[in-house]
């Protein structure tokens, strides 16, 4: 995607499995008494019940936030305005990172540091949402930033935090070597280091990255390996005694191999005799063409080792980068050649973990901003008679984002969580020109929120007068 920034490494993200339950009962009975026992419906048209909580002051300052960073030249000002040779001037600086923390920051942050982001979760909470919480560091290249990192996440693991905990540099070293070993040449190559794991690959996952054989890792790189894992275990440690799990988030398939590796080793190692509920969600892209096959030969495995796995499904975010570099490698690109398809992907897939939590062995997290997507997994939720307020199910959207379907899923009785970076401005800026790109691929779904908030706000405000 363009204004994507470089690889944010391994990162993790942690959700509550108690902010937020009181409420979204709430707002479900709330809306049960209004209805009788009829079946609920997901309403997006009913403005006074889907906005029946928000003040009419954050409707009209978000419907213009949502209308500036959804116009083209507002990314185009925000690139120009963050030029380093600009930025160097104290004053131009201290102007531009007022104006953004008083804008774009307010809407899409969750504050400047862990005491602002949890306030921010505990208004989520009196919602009726979930918060997931997310240092904003974009990367961390070296061993120093990762263990920074790794202190900020241990810090926050109780509220909910991320960090990136292994270069991207070693991933991409372990993903070729992953690579090579599943094409058939365990007999030539020699992988000491790694430890049991689920199904990374299928026959249709790009191989491209690795056309030849990998130099074995260095003994400098197996530490760093090592290292690496010890930051992983160490925050599964602590989320075990918080009883909170994680999420672990994806890359491009240039690392993504090892990304996965990591999370199902963890899951193996970390997961004990008798637990029923997992500690690890790994995070599925259903914009890539081999997304359904890893998901359920993934799946499968744990259940063979009776591993509770939890998955985050999400479309993915790096179309343009992969279908770039297919290219130059004269390769298929391994992103589905049409939204049509990836809409079809995700629904299948999502179809899937909803047919293994209706089993009894599914934990799923399904973030989208796709109101169609959300429509059909809440239908197919009932369809299957899942629960709304079970704990394997949740869906997410991200902070000032898709705002219509998370207030329509969360009175509809579904969990729904948020999720919510934090960190200083200036460290948080990549995240916001991120949000503004995003937006003009997400076009439908910002105007259909700010014409339904717009719709409220007129509602209300004829209501004054009669």
């Amino acid at each position: 995607m363009p204004g994507r920034s470089p690889h944010r490494g391994f990162s993790a993200t942690v959700r509550s499995s108690v902010t937020g339950v009181a409420s979204t009962s709430k707002f479900a009975g709330e809306l049960n008494s209004k209805i009788g026992t009829r079946e609920i419906g997901v309403d997006f048209d009913n403005t006074r019940d889907l906005f029946v909580s928000v003040s009419t002051l954050k409707l009209i300052k978000s419907a213009i936030t949502l209308r500036l960073v959804g116009m083209k030249c507002t990314a185009d000002f925000g690139s120009w305005a963050l030029n380093p040779n600009r930025m160097s001037d104290p004053l131009w600086r201290k102007m531009v990172l007022g104006a953004t923390k008083r804008t774009f920051y307010e809407h899409f942050c969750a504050g400047k540091d862990l005491e602002a982001a949890a306030a921010t979760v505990e208004k989520l909470r009196q919602d009726g949402f979930y918060g997931m919480l997310d240092y904003g560091l974009e990367h961390a290249d070296d061993d120093v930033s990762c263990d920074e990192n790794l202190s900020e996440f241990l810090r926050t693991i109780d509220a909910a935090s991320s960090s990136s905990i292994c270069p991207p540099r070693l991933l991409k070293r372990v993903s070729d070597l992953l690579r090579w070993e599943y094409r058939g040449h365990n007999s030539s190559i020699n992988l000491p280091w790694k430890l049991k794991t689920l199904p990374i690959f299928s026959d249709s996952s790009p191989f491209y990255y690795t056309p030849q054989k990998p130099d074995p890792l260095t003994k400098h790189e197996e530490d760093e390996l090592y290292l690496a894992y010890e930051r992983l275990s160490m925050i599964c440690g602590k989320s075990i005694v918080s009883n909170v799990p994680l999420l672990i988030d994806a890359e491009d398939t240039s690392i993504q191999p090892a990304i996965d590796y990591f999370t199902y080793s963890a899951a193996i190692e970390f997961t004990c005799k008798g637990d029923n509920v997992p500690l690890l969600y790994n995070t599925i892209q259903a914009y890539l063409k081999d997304a359904s096959q890893r998901l359920v030969a993934a799946k499968k495995a744990a259940d063979r080792l009776r591993i509770p796995l939890g998955f985050k499904l999400v479309r993915g975010a790096y179309m343009s980068s992969e279908n770039k570099f297919a290219a130059s490698r004269g390769a298929e690109s391994p992103i589905h050649s049409s939204i049509e398809e990836t809409h079809a992907c995700y629904n299948n897939c999502a179809e899937f973990l909803l047919q293994e939590i209706a089993n009894g062995s599914g934990f799923a997290v399904l973030a989208t901003h796709n109101i169609e997507s959300g429509k059909l997994a809440a239908r197919k939720a009932s369809d299957l008679g899942i629960e709304r307020a079970t704990q394997c199910l949740q869906f997410a959207q991200l902070y000032g984002m898709a705002e219509v379907l998370s207030y329509g899923l969360r009175n509809a009785g579904f969990r729904v969580s948020k999720y919510l970076p934090f960190g200083p401005v200036e460290q948080i800026i990549p995240y916001l020109m991120r949000r503004a790109e995003e937006n003009r691929g997400m076009l439908s779904t910002s105007v259909l929120d700010r014409k339904l908030m717009s719709k409220e706000v007129f509602r209300r405000i004829r209501s004054l007068g009669s």
